[in-house]
């Protein structure tokens, strides 16, 4: 009795917002917090950047580096997760925009933020191919090129889109699962690396060491440029929103999803980049080699433990990019509902057999495919670049998704500001007299870090998003004028509307 009372309480807050429950309500709390904490993924971002933050920031971009960041998106985090407690609808950050401000708010931040969930996806299952095809390469003796990650990288994207297609009963299970396996796979790392690291680990001071730095530009701006590795890690939590809809008692659980993911990742994985550092026996040859991360673990362990230890690091990252299709398409089915994207009714279509948006999930898959097909091209064309695929793709993800966290938290302290958002129009999970203050705080990190993360040598990046930005303006006067109606739309359609578009789906 006290579930279905919990479903319908669900379900009648998404019918005032003007929403039908059209997807599958099945998440429950731990789910919800397991598909941010999966894309989070502390295996993912800060092992395949590894070699990014050593080279910038030698051994102190673990030991101070990675802490100033979290700390600083712990704050961000909060203020996400209390505008998802007041607005729970999968659209998340553009509703919250729409609604705080207005459509056209509404409409930019949405494309923002599927900008960057195109870098982060593509990211994501690239890191993946990066470490997957050198170990493949060694059982079956080729060697590994940019062509045979890219093939890699296509059958990753592949095998994510056909498991979410399938269901989310699936997916969330898979979720579930890989929480448990990201911990339990730091806590291998961790121990093997402190009793069986040959030779011993260094003094704890040593990641603490700053002034370091393999890079030819002064330290302090070689520090700010490594923070990319940890910056990036922090994405993607906003999932915990996108899948607010099949979430059950959503105002609550899912904001716990998107803070407690992120306070979680930054203790774990602080931990396990600690053990990582301190076992490094050759700085110089680590960032000098293909994989920093492989290169450490293979000099510390070595043999067949060291790895079956990178075999499990991989397949955390796998599930990783399982959980970011995941979100990726939920964002794209929210706003193709509200027809903010071009053919909207073939993003929007939701499978009956499987009930998940199963057209814009594969859509997902190609866009990711295509930005790092592009740079694989470009790179090809022009084999004398020194920036790194994995480096462009993450810093187009940092930017597009951050600039898109920022928009709704400025609308809400504007709105705030002007009266129209009031403390009745908070949910259950807020952050009280201090939500202003951590709302400034955050925003003063977003303007920071969406700037460092596209000084050289990473300027790529800034190029493919000013790019992408005049497209939007492009589309803006083409397409928004003249066929999006706004995610508040949704609002004139009449309860009887709203039950019959439900009934399609039972």
């Amino acid at each position: 009795m006290a579930d279905n009372k919990q479903a319908l309480q669900d379900k009648e807050d998404l019918n005032r917002f003007g929403y039908a429950q059209e997807l599958l309500r099945d998440m429950g709390g731990f789910s919800n917090f397991a598909i941010s904490f999966s894309i989070i993924s502390i295996l993912t971002g800060a092992v395949s950047l590894y070699g990014h933050g050593l080279l910038y920031g030698g051994p102190g971009m673990m030991g101070f580096g990675w802490p100033i960041v979290a700390l600083f998106c712990l704050l961000v985090a909060a203020s996400l997760a209390e505008l998802a407690s007041a607005i729970p609808t999968a659209g998340a950050l553009y509703h919250w925009a729409a609604i705080l401000n207005n459509k056209r708010w509404g409409w930019y931040t949405a494309w923002i933020n599927l900008i960057g969930q195109i870098g982060i996806v593509a990211g994501i299952d690239y890191s993946v191919a990066l470490f997957a095809d050198p170990l493949i390469a060694n059982v079956f003796g080729y060697t590994s090129t940019d062509t045979t990650i890219l093939i890699v990288f296509g059958i990753v994207l592949l095998l994510h889109g056909i498991l979410n297609h399938v269901g989310i009963r699936v997916v969330a299970r898979l979720n579930d699962f890989s929480a448990w396996y990201h911990i339990i796979v730091v806590f291998i790392l961790v121990i093997s690396l402190a009793f069986f690291t040959k030779g011993g680990l260094k003094p704890v001071d040593y990641l603490f060491q700053v002034g370091q730095t393999f890079s030819e530009k002064p330290y302090f701006l070689a520090f700010l440029i490594g923070l990319l590795q940890s910056q990036w890690t922090f994405t993607g939590y906003d999932a915990s929103a996108h899948a607010i809809e099949e979430t059950v008692m959503p105002r609550v659980r899912a904001p716990w999803g998107i803070f407690s993911s992120v306070a979680f990742s930054f203790v774990f994985g602080f931990i396990m980049l600690s053990f990582v550092t301190l076992s490094i026996k050759d700085a110089q040859g680590a960032v000098a080699s293909d994989n920093a991360f492989i290169y450490v673990i293979d000099h510390a362990l070595g043999g067949t433990f060291g790895y079956v230890v990178l075999w499990l690091v991989t397949l955390a990252m796998w599930f990783c990019g399982l959980a970011s299709i995941t979100s990726f398409s939920r964002m794209m089915y929210a706003f193709s509902r509200d027809k903010g994207m071009p053919f909207s009714n073939q993003w929007s279509e939701v499978s009956r057999k499987y009930r998940t948006p199963a057209k814009a999930i594969w859509l997902a898959v190609i866009l990711s495919f295509v930005l790092a097909l592009v740079d694989y091209v470009i790179k090809k064309v022009n084999p004398d670049t020194t920036y790194t695929t994995i480096a462009f793709l993450t810093a187009v993800s940092v930017v597009g998704l951050y600039v898109a966290y920022g928009i709704p938290i400025f609308l809400k302290l504007r709105a705030e500001a002007k009266g129209i958002f009031q403390p009745k129009h908070l949910g259950p999970w807020n952050l009280g007299s201090w939500s202003k203050a951590i709302n400034v705080l955050s925003l003063i990190w977003i303007v920071f870090i969406c700037i460092v993360m596209v000084i050289p040598p990473n300027q790529n990046a800034a190029y493919a998003l000013i790019g992408m930005f005049i497209l939007l303006v492009i589309m803006d006067f083409g397409y928004y004028k003249k066929r999006f109606e706004g995610p508040q739309a949704a609002l004139n359609l009449s309860a009887e509307e709203i039950k019959q578009k439900e009934a399609e789906y039972k």
